[in-house]
């Protein structure tokens, strides 16, 4: 009995030890399970993955009791692979479009900078705005589709097509001539604005400022303000052709960037009156 018993404790003592090694074994796995999971990422979010909102200058065509021509327009649509599509269907949508009511695009190809619009036959219905007006509504599409990084001429379609009673287009003024071309000769508001640089972005010391103007003299002057409204620096320039006509301008201001907070770029005329900034543009800019 003596015999049996010490057996009978050895089974006991063997079968323990298996559950304690089978015990320590799961908790090893665990706990490289749990390490391996707190070394994997994190899974984003929808928000984490939403892309910013896009922005692009649109020209519309504004008539007054005198004359008619563009006046230049930013918009932010949501963020787009198809940022050309989404320039036109500004123009289409909005209530100053002068393009014809039921008119939709039917896409936008882009080959060697050269963006085709395809729009449905709708198109072709006359807006009744004269020929000032039609040509107007030709470089209000160009000109918004050029400002793109990407394009620099424009043709157009009617259901795929270039020819026929889509050459004619509304009449007045026909499609024999195009690709057609950026034209800011009739764009003539807003009378100065910044394509550089651009809102938010982090500042080059020096900075470059680049834009067009239609202004007295062709004098465009720009200064760099700090958070608390400090001059830091400032520069002038003279655009390439004075109002009535419309010119570009580029100049470069030297500053010391501040150790912290942001800037603003402000970009104006002088007023010949009186001698004060008018026309002024505004953009904030982060410190390098």
């Amino acid at each position: 009995m003596h015999s049996l018993g010490k057996m009978v404790l050895v089974k006991l003592l063997f079968l323990f030890l298996i559950i304690i090694s089978t015990g320590c074994s799961n908790s090893g796995e665990q706990t490289n399970s749990q390490s391996n999971k707190a070394d994997q990422p994190a899974q984003t979010t929808g928000e984490q993955l939403q892309k910013p909102d896009i922005s692009f200058p649109v020209y519309f065509v504004k008539f007054t009791g005198d004359e008619a021509y563009l006046i230049r327009e930013i918009h932010t649509v949501p963020h787009t692979k198809q940022v050309a599509e989404a320039a036109i269907e500004q123009l289409i949508k909005d209530k100053r479009s002068i393009l014809p009511p039921g008119t939709e695009l039917l896409g936008v190809t882009i080959e060697k900078g050269l963006a085709t619009v395809n729009f449905s036959k709708e198109v072709l219905n006359n807006p009744n705005v004269g020929s000032d007006g039609e040509l107007l509504g030709i470089k209000s599409i160009v000109n918004t589709l050029t400002d793109l990084p990407n394009i620099e001429k424009v043709a157009f379609q009617v259901e795929g097509r270039s020819d026929g009673r889509a050459q004619d287009w509304w009449g007045h003024v026909g499609l024999y001539e195009q690709p057609f071309t950026k034209d800011y000769s009739m764009v003539y508001e807003p009378a100065i604005w910044v394509t550089h640089p651009t809102p938010q972005q982090v500042c080059s010391v020096p900075l470059m400022v680049k834009g067009s103007a239609r202004v007295f003299e062709g004098q465009v002057k720009a200064r760099l303000l700090d958070s608390s409204g400090k001059i830091l620096a400032e520069n002038q320039a003279t655009a390439t052709a004075v109002a009535p006509k419309r010119g570009d301008f580029e100049m470069s201001i030297k500053f010391t960037p501040p150790s912290a907070g942001e800037g603003v770029l402000e970009v104006y005329q002088v007023n010949p009156a009186d001698g004060t900034p008018g026309d002024k543009v505004s953009i904030p800019l982060q410190w390098p």
